[in-house]
């Protein structure tokens, strides 16, 4: 992969993974045809559905066009062996408890980027009067006579995932929900979305969510929302490289943190129609003052991107990290590429400096790898990043769409899931 090079050209955001695996999970909840447009072709998107395969969904795709049916449920057990490769299969969870009233999931893998309980989840789907056991590895749950039950609960944090967890069992529970302190998160709203065209009955006010449980729901058709972790990676390579990209598919208003920031530190960022933004940057940017947060502020999975970015700046920049613990992982192999950072606790200081330098580095988690792609396409020289199969969970072709706009880069696949490499040559 070679670096300084300035990007420039078009590129197309996809929907977002982090709302397309949770509306897949909505196929679980009805046996009639459920149909998504947008869905990205990414590695967490075929794990889920292999597992969506197991449990009995049939699901037939036209590239991002998807079409699930559940005629029946043939499983309600989730095994290690998929569950295990990503966070947001324990999602099932609350679809087999909606739709079966019985669930058996392995407890969930996926980034090691500090603890992620799912107590919450659990916490929630007890109020929802859910007996559940962890035995051998699994989340063992059941409704009292084969339903669950309405309830109330309020989580004591922000839990994205977990409040959709609840929320997949609530719209088919007996009686009437109240969740509160539920996200804020865009993806939560278009799964919420979704759910209306299927029949639940929802009232929102804040993050606060009465739902109405229904005795089945039917299908739907929806188009996914961008996604904004796509889209701010993509700004960011424009910023870094000195580029001039134009992103297509791109909802400005998802991003507004990032925006805001990069017009703060000398970017420009224009919205040119509806779905279509502008990134430039044609000087050193400034150094900035970064805390990650629960939207509408700095999204966690786009820390590590800015950190890239804050190692090329004029100055010094903090970032704080308030989401998860361990994820500066990215901060060793940035320093290999001859970026000097200092970390102490949640908290980094980047020294920017005038160059880096292209480096055999080693993606840790997804957005990890996507830290070191946007490095590499500033850095001098030849950079060789390993184990980029983590990149491949939540973007699709970055390599070819990089490509198409300048970048200088290869992927070469040595041992699949173990060495697979991306050249960046400077």
């Amino acid at each position: 992969m070679t670096g300084g090079i300035p990007l420039c050209g078009t590129i197309v955001i996809n929907g977002a993974k982090n709302a397309a695996l949770p509306l897949m999970a909505l196929g679980l909840l009805t046996d009639q045809p459920l149909a998504l447009e947008g869905v990205p072709l990414v590695g967490d998107v075929h794990t889920l559905q292999e597992i969506l395969e197991e449990l009995g969904t049939s699901i037939m795709r036209l590239h991002n066009y998807f079409v699930l049916k559940t005629h029946r449920v043939t499983s309600t057990r989730a095994s290690y062996e998929r569950v295990r490769k990503m966070r947001a299969s324990i999602l099932v969870l609350g679809a087999l408890l909606g739709r079966c009233g019985e669930a058996e999931v392995s407890l969930p893998g996926g980034c090691a980027i500090g603890a992620r309980p799912v107590n919450l989840h659990l916490d929630g789907l007890r109020a929802l009067g859910v007996t559940i056991d962890i035995e051998h590895g699994y989340i063992v749950a059941k409704a009292p006579k084969g339903r669950v039950r309405g309830g109330m609960y309020e989580f004591p944090k922000v839990s994205v995932t977990g409040s959709m967890n609840v929320l997949l069992a609530a719209v088919l529970a007996e009686g009437e929900s109240c969740l509160k302190n539920v996200a804020l998160e865009p993806e939560l709203g278009d799964f919420i979305t979704c759910l209306k065209k299927m029949g639940a009955v929802i009232e929102r006010e804040g993050s606060t969510l009465w739902i109405q449980g229904q005795s089945s729901l039917g299908g739907a058709q929806h188009k996914i929302l961008p996604d904004r972790i796509e889209l701010g990676t993509y700004m960011v390579a424009a910023a870094i490289t000195r580029g001039n990209l134009l992103l297509e598919n791109a909802d400005i208003s998802l991003v507004m943190a990032a925006v805001d920031l990069l017009r703060k530190i000398g970017a420009v960022v224009e919205e040119v129609t509806p779905n279509t933004i502008r990134v430039m940057a044609s000087d050193a940017l400034e150094a900035f003052s970064m805390r990650t947060g629960e939207f509408p502020e700095m999204a966690t999975d786009l820390q590590a991107q800015f950190m890239a970015l804050a190692t090329l700046g004029q100055g010094t920049s903090e970032i704080t990290e308030t989401i998860f613990d361990n994820r500066f992982m990215h901060v060793c192999e940035l320093i290999r590429m001859g970026a000097h950072i200092e970390l102490e606790g949640n908290h980094a200081v980047v020294f920017g400096q005038k160059r880096l330098m292209g480096a055999p580095v080693m993606a840790t988690d997804l957005r990890a790898s996507a830290s070191l792609v946007l490095a590499a396409l500033a850095a001098e020289g030849t950079t060789i990043i390993r184990r980029v199969y983590h990149l491949d969970r939540g973007y699709e072709g970055m390599e070819i769409k990089l490509a198409q706009c300048g970048a200088q880069i290869q992927r070469l696949t040595t041992q699949p899931e173990q060495d697979e490499l991306l050249v960046v040559r400077a």
